[in-house]
């Protein structure tokens, strides 16, 4: 059962994706801002900066707005529970090596309303949780979280669950799969977060009629969120991975060349005519799994699949890739490490595991030596970068 006054959203936590979901819910940070607020993720060392500053900065077609922290940063999700205000639906977009942990949350939540105000008042109250983060993870997440409730039900801290309630939590859980770009220029207190254009989230997963008013809520605030019919979480998932692989993992080999040296690329120098044998071996392979695991009908088309697919991602021929941009400020920073995001690493590891599980050894392989050759092109960015630096000093 929703509640009645199913309004509020809460965005966990600040952060580059957060930060344009918020720009977008709050049509520019005009409207909505009591109905759309932040939510501090536990242990965060960037939001206990931010409430120090004091002031969290937001950019958007050509307009940078400066917004008192007080005025929308909640607390940790638990914290906010024992204050007495909790958001209707609450958007996680931290990065995917964080999402148990916030899984760990909700139960805490859930453990103490349970506590506070019963079992019926506590599910009634308990947040509509949707993971924006990038990646192929609901299953894990969704059975992590069954692992969970199943636990606090062991040791007495929540009832017997599976005669109905199981059924309402679980349904609570739905995957966002989202274009919606943003990035961060700066860090700390003072880094300005900047909102790309409003862009589409595919809403999956989850009971379907919550799933609905979650994109009629989203959607009427301001932001581009729809609803899947019938395609599973994982489908949604296979598809966005498909485009960041190309545009990340393949952008990431041609911006760094030969030598080390590191070029920002943009989508339409990644997907030029020249890279086309590569994007659909990649493609390919990745199809080959999303049939073993049912994302994709054994009647699909491959060909259709890729090419509809990549005249969508041209579509965005100016947008610079998120890992791009992040290596070009690690390594301004330098601070870049030889090692996979958390994004790509829970992109590639479940790839490898569902390759290996349905005996795809070819995937498998393939998408484990792309994992090898990233490293080393970023081990051979950080020595050219290193390398410059020792000359101009």
């Amino acid at each position: 059962m929703l509640p009645s006054t199913f309004q509020t959203v809460g965005i966990l936590p600040v952060g580059a994706l957060g930060a344009a979901f918020y720009y977008h819910l709050t049509r520019g940070c005009t409207e909505n801002q009591a109905r759309v607020q932040f939510i501090e993720r536990r242990g965060s060392t960037n939001n206990a900066a931010l409430a120090q500053h004091g002031t969290l900065t937001i950019a958007g077609d050509g307009k940078v707005h400066s917004i008192p922290a007080s005025s929308v940063c909640r607390p940790d999700l638990v914290t906010c529970g024992k204050t007495g205000w909790l958001p209707d639906v609450l958007l996680v977009c931290t990065q995917p090596d964080q999402l148990l942990q916030v899984v760990g949350d909700y139960v805490r939540l859930l453990e103490q309303l349970h506590h506070a105000h019963g079992l019926e008042s506590a599910v009634a109250r308990l947040p509509i949780m949707i993971l924006s983060s990038n990646g192929i993870y609901h299953e894990r997440v969704r059975r992590f979280l069954v692992e969970l409730l199943e636990e606090s039900m062991l040791y007495g801290r929540l009832p017997d669950l599976w005669n109905d309630w199981m059924g309402l939590i679980v349904g609570k859980l739905i995957r966002g799969v989202t274009v919606q770009t943003g990035y961060r220029e700066g860090t700390g207190a003072h880094a300005v977060f900047c909102a790309g254009a409003s862009a589409r989230t595919t809403l999956a997963g989850g009971e379907p009629g919550k799933r609905r008013r979650c994109a009629e809520l989203l959607q009427g605030l301001g932001g581009w969120f729809e609803a899947a019919n019938a395609e599973p979480p994982v489908r949604v998932e296979f598809d966005k991975a498909l485009v960041n692989l190309w545009s990340n993992l393949l952008g990431q080999l041609k911006a760094i060349d030969a030598h080390g040296a590191f070029r920002l690329l943009c989508i339409r120098e990644i997907f030029s005519d020249s890279e086309g044998a590569e994007l659909r071996e990649l493609s390919s392979h990745l199809f080959a799994i999303g049939k073993a695991v049912r994302a994709y009908r054994p009647d699909e088309d491959f060909g259709q699949l890729h090419d509809k697919t990549l005249g969508l991602s041209r579509i965005a021929g100016d947008h610079f890739p998120s890992s791009l941009k992040w290596i070009e400020s690690q390594l301004n920073a330098g601070t870049l490490s030889p090692q996979l995001t958390p994004t790509e690493k829970w992109q590639l590891d479940p790839l490898v595991h569902y390759a290996r599980t349905a005996g795809l050894e070819d995937a498998a392989d393939y998408f484990s030596s792309l994992r090898l050759r990233i490293e080393q092109k970023l081990a051979l960015a950080i020595k050219c970068r290193s390398a410059f630096r020792a000359e101009a000093s």
